[in-house]
């Protein structure tokens, strides 16, 4: 199959996709379905990736391959990965997966694929409604909430809801690295290890990538 065939078809699996996401009923969802990752806090792209898990099994292989410690959410032909992302934001990059990862997939199968859903969010209000409840839900504060606010260290408020607007499909290459930043290189970890490479993506700079497109 080509790319646009194997886009179209994965399409047709998450013809069934809610367009408005609201963040209490997404985490319920996935804490309900014993999803090891409903505590987290950028939820949008958990319940994305939740999502797919649930809706494309019987069309791809779900995990996908993986290399090292870094993976692919899914594969069928090509591996594929799954995120979400705001588009009432000043911020148009895209961290994808580990860049060795990335191109290990490459020369093995010519190309990875992204599955991207892009939507305007709403952001918890000032005293932070949204915020408590999942704290509260998650029996409290985490270790890193607590330790941040010791530091005094600004909190960003979390994304309370999303209206979905479009799932692009988008096809990486060679190419598309030569076009790519990274993410995380010359970081480390808190126990000084250093943190891997990431691809990062920016939307504005790809355009022969987005090979198909869901619009809502």
């Amino acid at each position: 199959m080509t790319f646009l065939e194997i886009a179209k078809k994965i399409g047709n699996g998450l013809s069934g996709i809610p367009l408005n996401w609201s963040g209490k009923e997404s985490i319920i969802e996935m804490k309900n379905a014993n999803s090891r990752h409903w505590k987290q806090t950028e939820w949008i792209g958990w319940y994305f990736q939740f999502f797919c898990e649930q809706n494309l099994a019987d069309i791809m292989e779900i995990p996908g391959p993986k290399y090292g410690n870094s993976g692919f959410d899914g594969f069928l032909e090509i591996p594929w990965d799954f995120k979400a992302h705001a588009i009432n934001t000043s911020s148009h990059n895209i961290i994808v997966n580990d860049s060795e990862a990335t191109a290990k997939a490459i020369e093995k199968y010519g190309a990875v694929g992204l599955i991207l859903a892009l939507g305007e969010v709403i952001y918890n209000d000032k005293n932070r409604t949204f915020q408590k409840w999942h704290e509260k839900i998650k029996g409290g504060p985490s270790k890193y909430s607590i330790e941040r606010e010791k530091r005094g260290a600004w909190s960003r408020l979390r994304k309370f809801s999303l209206d979905l607007k479009q799932i692009s499909f988008i096809h990486i290459s060679d190419n598309t690295l030569i076009k790519c930043g990274s993410f995380q290189e010359g970081f480390r970890n808190s126990d000084g290890s250093p943190r891997r490479k990431k691809i990062m993506i920016n939307l504005e700079k790809i355009d022969k990538e987005l090979a198909y497109f869901l619009e809502f």
